[in-house]
């Protein structure tokens, strides 16, 4: 079983146009697999999928990337939208990327929407306050208690959209033999958080549709004062198939390992040994903290 896999989020890059040069790069910084990020194109998840370096883990919904009829990216399409038309839309794209995932078995990183299409004003203030080093005003205290009544006031029908979603993807991807992986998320309205998790998952065996943690989504969510960094691992931890690693500095994630100040005791005791471990940085990482992050994650215990 592959132990660190590599997302193709830091391809996006010139210099790595052709997604060869970005396989061949990784292998050699040693990573052993690559996982396909919902940035990837067809005509680059296809040279990913012929022969080189090191094979694909992963695919993460709605893998390859194209636009929608109306303009939009399908990774704007809301698998947990009440609009049953737009609900189709993110159940098409994100069948589409089971398709490619069966070519060789791979997992599938799914986003199972939210409440809403996007984050909230209530968020968007929050995270300013924050970012202002104002997380322990009154006001920001407000924003938690206005946060969380609103969405415990409006998410039970965007729960239930999810759940059908979920059930119809478990329908189409496991006679592919394509297991899924519910991602943590990271805005506060996005679905789920730690319990919706565990009940959305409940009727499935983890090796059909399991949990997938990212560090830095529940990292930021903790920094907000809203979701405890904590409340994940020991909670979902039996059913955890794959996990997005990345450090966060401040608010912002998708840093590499080792560039950022996360505590990462809690997840090399929490992220089960059988979990897919996937590097999920972005382009502007420099080359040399892509690379130290192996060892890194290794002398942390997470890898």
């Amino acid at each position: 079983m592959t132990r660190l896999s590599f997302s193709t989020m830091w391809a996006q890059q010139e210099r790595f146009a052709d997604l060869a040069r970005f396989r061949s790069a990784v292998a050699a910084m040693g990573y052993d697999a690559i996982e396909v990020s919902h940035s990837t194109d067809e005509a680059g998840l296809n040279v990913l999928l012929s022969y080189g370096d090191i094979p694909i883990s992963s695919l993460h919904a709605p893998a390859p990337r194209r636009a929608l009829p109306d303009g939009r990216h399908n990774g704007d399409a809301n698998l947990a939208a009440l609009d049953e038309a737009e609900r189709r839309v993110a159940l098409a794209e994100t069948k589409r990327t089971i398709d490619f995932a069966a070519r060789g078995a791979f997992s599938v990183v799914v986003h199972l929407g939210g409440v809403g299409a996007k984050m909230t004003a209530l968020e968007e203030r929050l995270r300013l306050l924050c970012s202002a080093k104002e997380a322990e005003s009154a006001e920001a205290a407000g924003l938690r208690e206005e946060l969380r009544r609103w969405r415990a006031a409006n998410a039970g029908p965007n729960l239930e959209a999810a759940r059908r979603s979920l059930r119809e993807l478990v329908e189409y991807a496991a006679p592919r033999r394509v297991a899924l992986g519910a991602e943590s998320r990271l805005n506060y309205h996005e679905i789920p958080h730690p319990q919706e998790a565990l009940d959305l998952l409940s009727d499935y065996e983890p090796a059909v549709a399991g949990y997938w943690h990212d560090v830095g989504h529940c990292e930021v969510q903790a920094r907000l004062g809203l979701i405890d960094r904590h409340a994940w691992l020991p909670l979902l931890g039996g059913r955890t198939i794959g996990a997005h690693l990345h450090d966060v500095d401040g608010l912002s994630d998708h840093r590499a390992p080792g560039n950022g100040d996360v505590d990462w005791s809690y997840i090399a005791a929490g992220l089960p040994k059988s979990a897919l471990r996937v590097l999920e940085i972005d382009q502007r990482q420099p080359d040399d903290k892509v690379a130290a992050a192996i060892g890194f994650l290794r002398e942390k215990g997470v890898a």
